[in-house]
């Protein structure tokens, strides 16, 4: 049997650790040069930093991937650098670029594990350089052992915003500030559910209070106004205290995102139905506890599938690749299963608290100024997509892909993946609407843009 697995995160890993020792050797497909995906990216080569100073608290799980990764990576079909630009699940092909040179990976099942990126909401003055997703900032420090600049501030909601602060004041970064747009008290209301996951609530306790203790400006409840500068770089952040009171924080450089959105392309083009989820105010791919999907064979794991963060991300790899062997008739620990199954279901009660904590702010990107800059790639602006929802000259666009076509937000380079968060809700706003009816940008391939590629010598399979 074929097996395809794209993404050697952590759930990419457990997924082919389970595969390799059912004597399996799938063909592992990853973006990236080494193993680990973002939340345990390795740099490229060694710069010197200790483990436990890049990964932090994290130090110990990422040197099991990593090691795991090692182990396996001489085992299986290993394709690094690769590409997955697109997916015919009828045909079961996947087609790659790699190094510049197109080719095709034929497959009988295949376990996407994709992972996710930042949510953003866009802010007067983002587009300037200096101006970085959280995913982007801590991308800088461990991948190439630099900050994004000499003095950062950090604004949005999300443990991710506090992980980042952290770990750019324990590199020696010097941090402007942290500016959470949540405020405590929607926080302390998740507090009984938070309790729930013991030790990684005792974790954001330690790196908000280790902030603090170096005497960081910390301010929860903020209203981001507009990122000042030109178009050499940025000289300050300018927000709203939850008093109303304007202030103005000097910094080069600042690093933005309100949680993470499932990178779920490739699933989309496989054909998996979504939902929306209220809580995560994410769409999702539809697919079970197991990580079977309603299209045969393709199977989901880790963030790719719905926001969970790496602790859950190894438990559905593992839980998927399993999955797949019961299906092809294989016998497979069903008591590992169930037991996986077990730690999965635990783990859903502290998700939830955490959405409960850091809601997505929807308010804020349905509040942005008509004159912002909403898809870079167009350079579209939020007015421009509130009009095409309210006074469109052809009718008001009903849904997003309605909109795209008035107005071609997200037809460019990241096709939505930055900026259809924040337009669905001003959609939807505009129509005075639920951001659930306005629907999703639909996948289009290439999932991700690429050089125009050679053609391979003969297709791998």
């Amino acid at each position: 049997m074929r097996i395809a697995v794209v993404g050697a995160g952590p759930a990419g890993v457990r997924a082919v650790e389970r595969l390799v020792a059912a004597g399996h050797r799938p063909i592992w497909i990853d973006e990236a040069a080494d193993g680990g995906g973002r939340i345990y990216q390795r740099p490229p080569v060694p710069f010197g930093r200790d483990p436990r100073k890049l990964y932090g608290f994290e130090a110990k799980p990422a040197a099991a991937v990593h090691a795991a990764f090692d182990r396996l990576a001489p085992l299986v079909d290993w394709r690094p650098e690769t590409l997955v630009w697109h997916i015919r699940p009828e045909a079961r092909r996947l087609a790659t670029i790699s190094r510049g040179v197109a080719g095709e990976v034929e497959y009988d099942a295949a376990v996407l594990c994709t992972g996710a990126m930042d949510r953003v909401i866009p802010v007067p003055g983002w587009t300037r350089p200096g101006v970085t997703t959280l995913g982007g900032a801590q991308i800088a420090l461990k991948a190439q052992g630099c900050a994004i600049g000499r003095k950062v501030a950090f604004l949005g909601t999300g443990p991710l915003l506090w992980l980042v602060a952290y770990q750019y004041a324990k590199a020696g970064a010097e941090v402007a500030a942290v500016l959470d747009t949540t405020p405590f008290a929607t926080k302390l209301a998740a507090m009984p559910g938070l309790l729930r996951g013991t030790a990684t609530f005792a974790k954001g306790l330690y790196y908000t209070g280790w902030l603090r203790a170096q005497g960081i400006p910390i301010t929860e409840g903020v209203t981001p106004l507009r990122i000042d500068g030109d178009a050499d770089g940025v000289s300050g952040l300018v927000w709203r205290d939850a008093a109303g009171r304007e202030h103005r924080t000097d910094c080069d450089a600042v690093g933005i995102g309100w949680g993470l959105r499932p990178e779920a392309q490739l699933a989309d083009l496989a054909g998996v139905p979504f939902r929306f989820d209220d809580l995560q105010h994410n769409w999702v791919p539809e697919r079970d506890l197991a990580g079977r999907t309603p299209v045969a064979g393709h199977y989901l794991a880790g963030d790719g599938a719905g926001i969970g963060g790496a602790a859950v991300a190894e438990l559905a790899g593992a839980r998927a690749a399993l999955a797949l062997l019961q299906d092809a008739g294989e016998a497979v620990d069903t008591a590992e299963a169930a037991r996986l199954d077990r730690a999965l279901q635990g783990q859903q009660g502290f998700r939830a608290a955490l959405e409960r904590a850091f809601p997505f702010p929807a308010g804020l990107a349905a509040a942005l100024p008509d004159d912002t800059i909403l898809c870079r790639c167009e350079g579209l602006t939020a007015g421009e997509l509130r009009a095409a929802g309210s006074e469109n000259p052809h009718g008001p666009a009903p849904e997003m892909n309605r909109a795209k076509a008035f107005t071609r937000v997200g037809m460019g380079r990241c096709q939505g993946r930055v900026c259809g968060a924040a337009a669905a809700e001003i959609l939807a706003a505009a129509q005075q609407r639920p951001v659930a009816e306005i629907g999703r940008l639909r996948g289009q391939p290439p999932v991700k843009p690429f050089p125009i590629p050679a053609p391979a010598p003969e297709a791998r399979s």
